[in-house]
């Protein structure tokens, strides 16, 4: 089976998609509908940080809230495409 593509909208360009919604509701199907699996990762390193600075325990419904805000923000906020020709860093 063919892999899933994406207009993503992180990278502005065809990339495959990501298999499931990652994300419960209305938010997980934008995400699934827009979003590449190598944009997703992307989040999954920012989703860390944001963890491990708010000091979240993602089990309660205020972390989830602030997560899906966030999350909501990386994806289709202000500015959330990658400039043109953006290269992640290596660690």
């Amino acid at each position: 089976m063919a892999q899933r593509m994406v207009k993503c909208v992180k990278f502005g360009r065809e990339l495959p998609g990501l298999d499931e919604p990652p994300w419960p509701g209305e938010l997980g199907q934008r995400i699934y509908d827009n979003v590449s699996e190598q944009a997703w990762n992307l989040w999954v390193e920012q989703l860390k940080m944001i963890i491990n600075e708010f000091r979240l325990n993602p089990s309660t419904r205020e972390a989830q809230d602030l997560i899906s805000r966030q999350m909501e923000a990386f994806f289709f906020g202000e500015g959330a495409a990658l400039p043109p020709g953006y290269v992640p860093q290596r660690h």
